[in-house]
């Protein structure tokens, strides 16, 4: 029975995703992809996490039409990759890319807009709406070859976006990028999902991914190990910090058979503590005249998820 057409609120469907290199014969080959499935809905920043040659590249490549699958499905906009009309509805900024070093970012942008068909008025416009959207108006008439890094890949950027693409597909958005690069880059990113576009997002930039991302999957030997919300894959500690002010110097003895493992810090305290202990040292600190002026619960980041993901799985 033939797939009938998805609906555009699964703008990106995989399922059952193979690819093997090689093979020839009674050569085994390499499995890139080994029963892969992903779901990506609109309006959402979707990031890909994965160590070197964990299969990320080979997946982008197969959603934008560059390699073809072994086995499995992979549609977009509920039709097969490779297909002319999705494809016109992405943007896609690759990892490394290479901008003409002789024409100024004006004339990139203008460039690829022309190359997506568009007529040069449109284009002029949609140009001087992305210099601003990417905080470059005031290099636009630069050469590219003047570029920093940061600049080229915020050009970069804008060029993906050229022709109003329902999906970006970014791979290694910030690599080789300075803080504030960084942070101009991400800024765009939420204003194009603000804007109701989808983001898909393939870095090894760990912090970034977590800043930005809705939903993450996270990649080993061409499987999915693990994915999930940020939340999901991010969970509490157990851990709690007290900030104090002032900090009682009895505050050992305040705080004695509450919780297990307390660690005395310049502004407060953390322990390992349970709602119901938590709710016993606020009480104390209380009781004893101190000031709570922040209480955190820890959470492990995803960079620490991503890594004891990794090595469960290769243990």
């Amino acid at each position: 029975m033939p797939h009938l057409p998805m609906p555009d609120a699964t703008l990106i469907e995989v399922r059952d995703l193979t690819k093997t290199y090689g093979g020839k014969l009674f050569k085994k080959g390499f499995r890139a992809l080994d029963g892969v499935s992903i779901s990506v809905g609109p309006g959402s920043v979707f990031g890909l996490l994965g160590p070197n040659g964990a299969g990320k590249t080979t997946l982008v490549k197969i959603l934008l039409g560059l390699a073809h699958p072994s086995t499995g499905e992979a549609r977009l906009f509920g039709e097969p990759v490779g297909a002319v009309a999705p494809r016109a509805r992405i943007g896609y900024l690759p990892e490394a890319h290479r901008l003409p070093l002789y024409l100024t970012g004006r004339q990139v942008l203008e460039l690829f807009g022309q190359m997506c068909g568009r007529d040069l008025d449109w284009v002029k416009a949609r140009v001087a709406r992305l210099l601003e959207l990417v905080d470059m108006t005031g290099a636009a008439d630069r050469k590219v070859r003047e570029y920093s890094k940061g600049m080229q890949q915020r050009i970069g950027l804008a060029q993906a976006l050229i022709h109003d693409p329902d999906l970006v597909i970014l791979d290694e958005p910030t690599d080789g990028v300075d803080p504030v690069g960084r942070a101009a880059i991400r800024e765009v990113v939420l204003d194009l999902k603000r804007a109701g576009k989808t983001i898909f997002i393939n870095s090894h930039l760990l912090m970034e991914v977590e800043l930005v991302c809705d939903r993450v999957v996270i990649m080993d030997k061409g499987r999915i190990v693990k994915q999930g919300t940020i939340g999901e894959l991010t969970p509490r500690t157990g851990r709690v910090r007290f900030e104090l002010a002032p900090v009682p110097p009895n505050l050992e003895t305040i705080l004695a058979g509450v919780g297990s493992g307390l660690v005395l810090q310049e502004q407060g305290c953390e322990l390992h503590a349970n709602d119901a202990e938590i709710d016993v040292a606020v009480d104390r600190l209380r009781a004893a005249g101190v000031s709570i002026r922040g209480l955190e619960a820890r959470r492990m980041n995803l960079e620490q998820a991503f890594i004891e993901t990794v090595t469960k799985e290769r243990a």
